[in-house]
């Protein structure tokens, strides 16, 4: 009789590299992409919404920016910013959330019929604008605006288009569009946030909140390990994996009684049981250092600004008023100022000298509160009440 030939099987297991994604800028048609497959935006976005930790800090900062929301030397000037009864308020708070989210914002602006003042402000979600190709001076003419510049996009569809702001264009143009542009290492056209460097690190954050969920829903995978001695053909191992997945794996399956009936002791499988205590110890040195990593990118200099306790830290109130007055003054004041200064821009076309703050409030642990106004500038007592004058400007409408 010729002995039974035995069987192995064997898998391949290839190496995975998490991609490293770069807002490439690249001229594709009348247009500049943003990244190498012109989705660099809606990156940035699809890890605000996976990365709760990431989400966190940034929420922390929009939320410091916006602050109580704006004041104004004008009475009225704040109450309208367009006619579908949005005020500057509500176009602060989306401004300030893009201009951190991807370091940029974007907004439309509607002159007035005689051309005399903006009639309305409209924001416009910058993941949805594309640069035109520079003019000869180097300088971007307008932007295309699309919802969708991914899978779907249509080379020779005709998208909206409008052109750059520029108020001695007015006449021509009946609306334009105002873009922020700062200083980013590399790039010509298109803005980066901030926290740039975390991007990748944002992006394990993601897998391993993908590592424990799997390990939930696979539940069998992480804790048995199986050895059949039945040399059986590749149908029924596949067989029998199904059926252990069918009966044991997932979270509902956790505690049930395996039982198996075999035709004597030596067809008995092994059952070995693995301890994951070495995984999870390691997976937690990994989100202590994800942890780390990410808060210093936004530059929060302590957790407790998120609510998170440190091993140790009684959170008590010294170290909370050092740590927020380290954030307010090193992170938050200065993206105030930048947004506040790009408002008064807009708004100095119809209120001639008018200055906008952000009223900030703090409240402490043993319930102090403490109240400010941060400005754009530094403007004393009587500054202000000489800039404080009579309203005749028209409001925005």
């Amino acid at each position: 009789m010729s002995e039974k030939k035995q069987k192995m099987h064997f898998s391949s297991i290839g190496r995975f590299h998490t991609p490293i994604r770069r807002n490439v800028e690249r001229a594709e048609g009348k247009y500049i992409k943003s990244g190498e497959d012109n989705l660099f935006p809606q990156y940035i976005i699809d890890l605000y919404n996976r990365s709760s930790l990431n989400a966190s800090c940034i929420n922390s900062i929009v939320q410091g920016i916006t602050g109580e929301g704006l004041t104004s030397n004008y009475e009225t000037a704040l109450d309208k910013a367009n006619g579908y009864g949005q005020s500057w308020n509500d176009i602060f708070d989306m401004v300030s959330l893009d201009f951190y989210l991807h370091g940029s914002f974007a907004l439309e602006i509607i002159y007035s019929r005689d051309k005399s003042r903006i009639a309305a402000v409209h924001h416009i979600d910058y993941s949805f604008i594309r640069a035109k190709e520079k003019d000869d001076r180097g300088k971007i003419p307008g932007y295309f605006i699309n919802d969708n510049w991914g899978e779907y996009f249509e080379p020779n569809k005709v998208y909206d288009y409008l052109p750059s702001f520029n108020w001695d264009k007015r006449h021509e143009e009946e609306s334009q569009v105002l873009v922020t542009r700062g200083f980013s290492p590399g790039q010509t056209t298109y803005q980066l946030p901030a926290y740039v460097s975390a991007l990748r690190i944002a992006e394990l954050d993601t897998q391993i909140d993908l590592f424990h969920s799997s390990n939930i829903s696979n539940g069998l995978t992480p804790s048995l390990a199986i050895t059949t001695y039945s040399n059986g053909t590749e149908t029924d191992v596949k067989n029998v994996e199904e059926m252990l997945r069918a009966n044991y794996a997932g979270a509902s399956n956790s505690g049930k009684l395996i039982y198996m009936d075999v035709p004597d002791k030596d067809s008995q499988p092994d059952i070995t049981v693995l301890d994951p205590a070495t995984t999870d110890t390691y997976y937690t040195t990994i989100n202590d250092l994800v942890t780390q990593k990410i808060l210093t990118a936004h530059r929060i200099t302590s957790p407790l600004l998120l609510g998170i306790q440190q091993p140790g830290s009684l959170g008590n109130r010294s170290e909370m008023i050092d740590a927020r007055l380290l954030f307010e003054h090193n992170v938050i004041m200065p993206l105030q100022k930048d947004v506040l200064k790009q408002l008064e821009a807009i708004l100095s076309y119809n209120y001639e000298g008018i200055v906008l703050g952000v009223e900030t409030r703090s409240l402490f642990m043993d319930g102090d509160i403490e109240e400010e106004v941060v400005t754009s500038v530094e403007v004393t007592d009587q500054e202000n009440e000489a800039i404080q004058k009579e309203d005749i400007t028209p409001e925005i409408t």
